[in-house]
């Protein structure tokens, strides 16, 4: 009996349709081109502020987003921090 009080008291403490209303893919933000980015968005990107945006605009172009560690723009633990929010769009 006690056990069924706590779990219908955790279960009333739940916000509901929490779940279903905020799958994780609703919370997708939309990838920044590393080629056309401006200096304020590359800045928002976790591990890089006003130098390393300056960096990655002087190197571009790029073919693929991961020359950011093998031009030496970014280290790779920097890169480990935002690699799934960057794109090197191709125009």
């Amino acid at each position: 009996m006690t056990k069924l009080l706590v779990a219908l008291v955790l279960a009333l403490s739940l916000p509901f349709g929490c779940a279903e209303e905020n799958p994780p893919a609703a919370h997708k933000h939309e990838l920044v081109d590393l080629n056309t980015a401006t200096a304020r968005e590359l800045e928002a990107l976790p591990g890089i502020g006003e130098v390393g945006a300056k960096k990655i605009i002087a190197g571009r172009p790029y073919e693929r987003k991961d020359q950011l560690v093998s031009r030496n723009i970014v280290t790779e633990a920097a890169y480990a921090k935002f690699r799934d929010a960057v794109i090197a769009k191709q125009n």
